[in-house]
């Protein structure tokens, strides 16, 4: 692979892994197993039929969970623990046989990534779960995951397709950055609040 084929794979799927781990991994692997992607030999481990079966089937659940309102963001708050490790692997992996600090660099700058896109993903699904209806949570999810598909399919195919919407999106996130912090804010008292509810005051 060439530098910004590599460049390309090892951003482009840290930062898609922050939007769907399983998705990115199972598709990847099947690619990669089929013989239709050329895949570093670090990131055959993903090409195994039961890692990417196992991948798959995980976005399975995801696909569903991500459809049930208030859950969906229950689901993300424990992605935490998954997609941003998933983005360092999958950068540090892309990358190669390189010397070792390039590896780390790789994987903090995918961590990175991988935190950026599952940061802004669940403050607008967080936001769109104070609507009563269903609908804005189910064109969220489907857009999200036919996005990771166009996206993958740039990352292999058009690098600097891929490198472009990358730039756009860190522009993006930039300016998003409040409105993250706010609505963690707002998730964290409410949090809080269901612990500390007020005792109903009895009449004198």
């Amino acid at each position: 692979m060439d530098t910004l084929s590599t460049l390309s794979l090892a951003l482009g799927s840290s930062w898609l892994s922050g939007l769907n781990a399983y998705a990115t991994i199972g598709i990847l692997g099947l690619l990669g197993w089929a013989g239709w992607i050329p895949l570093p030999e670090t990131l055959h481990p993903i090409t195994h039929p039961l890692v990417f079966g196992i991948a798959l089937f995980l976005y399975i659940v995801e696909f569903i969970a991500d459809k049930v309102p208030a859950f969906d963001t229950v689901w993300d708050s424990i992605q935490t623990f998954i997609r941003i490790p998933a983005g360092a692997f999958l950068a540090w992996a892309s990358v190669g046989h390189v010397a070792p600090e390039w590896k780390v660099a790789a994987a903090l700058v995918g961590g990175s990534l991988a935190f950026s896109a599952h940061a802004t993903k669940s403050s607008i699904r967080a936001s769109a779960n104070l609507s009563p209806e269903p609908f804005s949570n189910w064109v969220l999810s489907l857009s999200q995951d036919g996005f990771i598909v166009l996206c993958l399919y740039f990352m292999l195919r058009h690098p600097y397709l891929m490198l472009a919407i990358l730039v756009l999106f860190l522009i993006f996130f930039i300016w998003f950055i409040p409105k993250i912090f706010r609505t963690f804010r707002w998730m964290f008292r409410k949090f809080i609040g269901l612990f500390h509810k007020e005792r109903p005051v009895r009449p004198a």
